[in-house]
Formats: C-alpha cells, structure tokens, sequence
C-alpha cells in the first residue's frame, strides 16, 4: 500500500530550497573573489610589467606610462603599453641599408632617339668612398647592354654612375659615383666563417621595391653549382640562403647579424644553378664576399680580370660517340679526359705542340675528367703567365708537354 505524504514532500522542498540559497550564496562568494583577484592580478602584471621585461622575462622590452580618465563618476587607470621591437635584425638592417642603392640600366629606345629609358633595375652596395669618388660593387647583368647607368641612394637621390670594370664569369660589376651625397658605406664581413643555420639577411630592390628587406639562415656555406658566361662553364662555389632573392635582388647585400655584408646576391645564379626549369621557393644563391673581394679590386684598379688560356677547342671524352673514340686509339685505363677538337693559331697550345684529336688528362698532375673540372681548376687554381705541364694521349701513347699560358678576359 503506498502513502502519499504532504509534510515530508513540504519539508523536502523546504531542504532543497534552504541548499540552493547556500549554493546561490557560496557561488556568488567565489565570482565576487575571483574577480576581485583578477583586478589585482591585471594591475600587478601593468606595475610589474616593465621590471620583468628589464630581468628578460619578455621577449621585447616594454615601458608604460598611465593616465587617468573619469567614466561616469568612476575613475579608471588606463595604462599604455608600448612595445620596443628593436632587435639585432633591426640594427642589422639599419647598419647597412644606407650603403644598399638601386642600379638603374638605361638604354635608348631607337638610335634616333636621345633618350633613355629605363631597361632594367638591380641592386648595388656601396663598399668604399674617398673625397671624390664611392665605389659601388653589383652583379655583371644588371648592367650588361647599359648606355648609361644611375644609382639612386637610399634618400632617393639619383647620380651618374661609371662602370669601372665587368666580369660575366662570376657576374661582378665595379661602378664609379660622386661621394659628394654618399652618407655611409658597407662593412665586408668574413664568409669563411658562416655556419650554417645562422641568420641571413637579404637586402635591395627586388621587382623596384626599394630598401626591401628579407630574412632566413645560411643554408649551406659551400655550395657548388654550375654556372656558364661566353661559352666558358665552370663549377663555382656560393653561399645557399632561403632569404628571398628576386629580380631586382641582383646585386644587393647578403648581411650577418652583425649588419657586414657576407654575400653579394644574384637571382641570375639562383636561376641556373638549381638546374631545373621549375619556380623553386626557399633556394637563393650569393657570391661569397670572400671571394668577390678579389674580383671587386681587380675591376677597380684594372677594370677587367685576366684568366689563364690555353687556346683549344675541347669537348669531354665521354661525349665523343664510341666509334670516334676507337679511333683514338686510347689505353683501357683511360675513361676519361678532353678531347681538343681544334687549335688556336699562334696561341700557348699550338706553339707547345698540341694537336687536334689529342686526349688531355692531366694538367700539373691535377686530373681532368670533364670540361667543367678543366675550367674551375683553370680560373681558380691557375694563372695567366704561369707555366704548366700537360699531359695527354695522341694515337694511344702518352706524352707530355710545358706551356707559358695565355690570358682571356669575360667582360
């Protein structure tokens, strides 16, 4: 038998509602705490704010300052944070930009028309300046086929600019300009010393855009790709960075963070040197500063570079069909070499002997086995006027024979 109880179901509601006031009461006890320790916390955090970021809590340094204002009878503490975002990228880019001008190449646009227009722009760096003259270095190709060439400094002030000096070979230019608005130069620092995954800064003109700035890291210090000027093909060795180099980069500074310039950047080697005809993100290409320093004072002081030269026509061994190369006549053991395909009159090769169909294999002993390897070790390693021995094969036997070599310029 069931009961229905009116006192008991009273006396429930009157528990229940007794612990939803307790509830209500308790609840309203913690938001009332909790938003009271949120002010205190916000207003500490404002206070202390400047001295944690003073110890190196924060990434940035930050200052405050305060001010009072009245909202409807309240008073209100507004503090206003201000971030200083100085940086040693900052100060890097600071350092060095004024010396990073825009090249500008200028050509007519008919023969009757005295005027000129612009062809194209790259990028320069201004590496020294003397009472007179500053001295501008920039890639070969961004002046290449220029009637005339300004530079416009970083306070967009424009001046006439002389080219002292060209090497296409590796893509080097030296400019001449009045030092008279020049407000600073660039400091060369010391590629050899680069690591890789050390900051890189890239600075100049890329698509016009003057003064722009892109970062990354070193990706590799000792990259070796091919690079071809003037029917000549060597093996060259550059700074790999994946700080954006675009068209107009061409030229421009390569920078530590210490704000020297380790690079000049060429986007004509990041085009050729991946080998692929694909858009490629996050691979550009710069001549090491090392380097190019002794390129930049040969073009200085002599306008031109003077490379050793042979005088031969010469094709890899192993790009000669197999029926050609039976007529050679070679030893097994010869796999590889350069086959001289012809002889300059008068030149170092012809008057040391040297024949067409001849086998070159070895140059000072240093072993060639490709038309590229022959080239890299003939610009980097040899000299114009220094006497080398050349060995090769004619008709299967081995011989041997001294030259005095000659001399080439790439402009």
């Amino acid at each position: 038998m069931g009961y229905y109880d009116e006192n008991h179901e009273n006396d429930q509601d009157s528990k229940e509602n007794g612990h939803q006031s307790r509830e209500t009461h308790v609840r309203g006890g913690w938001f009332l705490s909790g938003f009271i320790g949120a002010i205190v916390g916000m207003v500490c955090l404002l206070i202390f704010a400047p001295i944690l970021s003073d110890l190196g809590v924060f990434p940035y340094q930050v200052s405050t300052g305060a001010q009072n204002t009245n909202n409807v009878g309240n008073t209100t503490f507004n503090r206003q944070m201000n971030v200083n975002v100085t940086s040693s990228v900052t100060e890097a880019v600071d350092k060095v930009s004024p010396a990073v001008v825009a090249v500008i190449n200028l050509q007519k646009a008919n023969f009757f028309d005295n005027k000129y227009t612009e062809s194209g722009i790259g990028s320069g760096i201004i590496y020294k300046k003397d009472n007179q003259y500053a001295y501008v270095v920039t890639n070969n190709h961004v002046v290449s086929g220029a009637e005339k060439v300004e530079v416009r400094l970083n306070d967009n002030v424009k001046t006439n600019a002389t080219v002292l000096g060209k090497d296409s070979l590796y893509d080097l230019a030296v400019l001449r300009i009045s030092s008279k608005n020049v407000k600073s130069v660039a400091e060369f620092g010391n590629s050899s010393k680069l690591k890789r995954g050390e900051p890189a800064i890239a600075i100049g003109n890329p698509l016009g855009f003057s003064g722009s700035v892109t970062q990354g890291i070193i990706s590799s210090t000792n990259r070796t790709i091919p690079v071809e000027s003037n029917n000549a093909s060597i093996e060259t060795q550059v700074l790999q960075t994946d700080a954006a180099i675009n068209p107009g980069n061409s030229g421009g500074a390569l920078v530590n963070i210490a704000g020297q310039v380790i690079g000049i950047n060429s986007s004509k080697i990041a085009s050729t040197g991946t080998g692929s005809n694909d858009d490629v993100e996050g691979i550009g290409f710069a001549i090491p500063i090392d380097f190019a320093k002794t390129v930049i004072e040969k073009l200085e002081t002599g306008g031109k570079v003077q490379r050793p030269m042979l005088g031969v026509s010469i094709v890899d061994l192993t790009m000669v069909p197999n029926e050609e190369v039976k007529q050679l006549q070679l030893p097994s053991s010869v796999k590889t070499g350069l086959v001289v395909t012809d002889v300059q009159s008068s030149s170092p090769a012809a008057k040391s002997g040297l024949e067409a169909g001849d086998v070159i294999t070895e140059i000072n002993g240093h072993k060639i086995k490709s038309y590229i390897e022959f080239s890299t070790y003939m610009y980097t390693e040899l000299n114009a006027g220094q006497k080398v021995t050349i060995k090769y094969y004619r008709m299967g036997k081995s011989h041997t024979t001294q030259l005095t070599l000659g001399s080439k310029t790439f402009s």
